[in-house]
């Protein structure tokens, strides 16, 4: 990315970012009546709503593994501060819009480059950060296609023996993946790009850190969802899993309409609309705002201390 088109960024991000949650809110809310959304939001209760509250900030505690990690890989050295700062702006403003090469690799990039990491070094935390979500995706899709499989083949009318085939080839492909992080000590070349592969330690926690991701966020969700379905936590999992690697490929942003398809056609009739628009807001539009106003912030201190350093 060239360094004036980066410098330009906090000028179009807040504006397109404020367009698009709205057009994805009133997509989702134009088919429901104010009444119907009214009743089913009554059904939340203060307990379960400030309970996640508190799984959405211990989630984006846990992604900040996903940046700390990858400082670790790049073998350069910033404060924990600095780090939980790129994380919490760039996947508060990423989750909520979607095409996260254009979202949260941008603002990773704008402050990753002023605290003077190369674009080479951004580019692997990116990489890292990404096969991160992958191999904890794969690792938590793998367990719950194993073990739910009955559940998903109803939801989706797909034989489950498909399911299991699925499942063993996930795992495998992490099982791979640790293969190499133990046994490849040379780097990988992606044209001109070199990777390096990570050590076994490290692989190991991108597996713990991108499989925790996923379900703290489903506690969230299922927090939501409590006062109106008879849900379990793990019946939650694996509607938000299944939903999320829909959305993965789709790249729709935040998932919007997918995972909120998944949990309607098991839970059909009930009153759940309330639980699903809480669940963005508190998980979604909460955090996208604080980490868009976090960025502004940091934008404006950083160009403070450019006049102040250079006042000619």
């Amino acid at each position: 990315m060239r360094t004036g088109t980066a410098r330009r960024l906090h000028l179009w991000i807040a504006p397109v970012a404020f367009a698009v949650a709205a057009f994805l809110i009133w997509r989702v809310l134009h088919r429901y009546s104010l009444h119907a959304i009214f009743e089913s939001l009554r059904m939340i209760s203060l307990r379960d709503l400030m309970l996640g509250a508190v799984f959405t900030a211990a989630n984006f505690l846990c992604l900040t593994g996903y940046d700390t990690l990858g400082v670790r890989y790049t073998r350069r050295d910033l404060p924990y501060r600095k780090i939980a700062l790129a994380s919490f702006t760039s996947l508060s403003i990423g989750h909520t819009l979607g095409f996260a090469a254009a979202s949260s690799g941008a603002v990773r990039y704008r402050l990753y480059a002023g605290w003077g990491l190369s674009a080479g070094d951004v580019g692997r935390i990116i990489v890292f950060s990404g096969v991160t979500v992958a191999v904890g995706l794969a690792t938590l899709s793998g367990a719950v296609l194993l073990v739910r499989h009955g559940l998903i083949a109803r939801l989706f009318g797909v034989d489950p023996r498909a399911l299991i085939g699925l499942a063993l080839l996930l795992l495998a492909a992490v099982a791979i993946y640790l293969g190499l992080a133990a046994f490849r000590h040379r780097p990988l070349w992606i044209r001109n790009f070199e990777l390096p592969v990570p050590p076994l330690k490290l692989a190991l926690a991108q597996i713990l850190i991108g499989t925790l991701d996923p379900m703290l966020v489903s506690a969230v969700l299922h927090q939501m969802l409590k006062g109106s379905a008879d849900i379990g936590y793990f019946t939650v999992v694996t509607c938000y899993v299944t939903g999320l690697v829909a959305a993965f490929f789709t790249n729709v942003p935040g998932g919007l309409g997918v995972i909120e398809a998944v949990i309607l056609s098991l839970v059909p009739g009930a009153n759940v609309i309330g639980a699903l628009l809480a669940f963005r807001a508190v998980y979604y539009l909460v955090p996208f705002a604080i980490g868009g106003l976090a960025f502004g912030v940091t934008e404006l201190v950083r160009r403070q201390r450019r006049v102040v350093a250079d006042p000619g």
